[in-house]
């Protein structure tokens, strides 16, 4: 189904982020998480694409098991980083083929090594390229990504706003944003976006914290902030694997009811291809009445 469908026939929705492995055990652990998350009954999951495309067979392998195997939509997660047009042309016809039909377009991260992102010969340089492309010559539901604390290359938030503008103006018809913590700086970025007139749902992506290491790498690169409060709490825990990652539920728990509560759609989840993490959230969020699992999902 059509993620732009889904918006429109139940609210609020969870759906699933996943990367693919580089192994064949990490796959056969990626299918084993998505057996698991698949009794929460997700909206969509989706599959991320390396940097410089360099997972993308992987990418389309997996997106196509889950669609076939598991029986979940997806929304696969196409870059410009890497390929000529028609290399993404082809790509995106195998999707089609595999009915897929939910394509988040980004422009990509640099190849590893390279400080600045540059088009292959034959490429795109901008997301809002690709979507166009996407919505001219194809039939996928296109989504878009989005910062809230603004995207680390744009020189300000009015040219941050610009180039969400352009990927709405070009076909994309929902926006999920980068993982944050503070809820705050989420409404605030909504509000930024419907005084533009953009009106596209934004889904809030979350990432329940697990590991304090890793979501120290991860908001350095995205450009997120993790709020003092929950700073002084991470750090009392630091040496406690244990007790980072029940923190990173409960906060992850309360983010969400409150995103919820005011009226965000859906949430979109980080899960770093681990299940219990997420499935906790999601369970609490079930079991404080936002949404039901069908009875053949329990």
């Amino acid at each position: 189904m059509r993620i732009s469908e889904r918006l429109r026939s139940r609210a609020p929705f969870f759906s699933f982020e996943f990367f693919p492995p580089k192994t064949d055990a990490g796959v056969a652990s990626l299918m084993d998480a998505l057996a698991t998350l698949r009794a929460l009954d997700p909206a969509y999951v989706s599959v991320t694409y390396g940097a410089g495309g360099s997972t993308r067979d992987r990418t389309i392998e997996i997106a196509k098991r889950i669609r076939h195997e598991v029986g979940l939509d997806v929304l696969a997660h196409v870059t410009c980083s890497g390929s000529t047009a028609d290399e993404l042309r082809a790509l995106l016809r195998d999707l089609e083929a595999a009915g897929i039909e939910n394509v988040l377009a980004l422009r990509g991260d640099p190849p590893k090594g390279s400080e600045a992102f540059a088009p292959v010969d034959g490429g795109f340089r901008y997301a809002s390229d690709l979507v166009a492309m996407l919505e001219r010559e194809f039939d996928f539901c296109i989504a878009g990504a989005c910062y809230p604390e603004k995207h680390p290359e744009a020189a300000s938030l009015h040219d941050d706003l610009d180039a969400i503008e352009r990927k709405v103006n070009a076909g994309a018809r929902l926006l999920i944003t980068q993982l944050f913590f503070d809820n705050t700086r989420y409404f605030e970025f909504v509000a930024r976006v419907r005084a533009r007139g953009i009106t596209v749902p934004v889904i809030p992506g979350i990432m329940p914290i697990t590991n304090y290491d890793q979501i120290e790498r991860f908001t350095a690169m995205c450009g997120a902030t993790i709020p003092a409060g929950l700073r002084r709490e991470l750090d009392a825990r630091r040496d406690e694997p244990e007790a980072v990652a029940e923190l990173g539920v409960a906060y992850a728990t309360l983010q969400s009811v409150e995103l919820l509560d005011k009226g965000a759609p859906g949430i979109h989840f980080y899960t770093l291809n681990k299940s219990p993490a997420t499935r906790a959230v999601v369970s609490a969020l079930y079991a404080s009445g936002f949404g039901s699992v069908p009875a053949a999902s329990r």
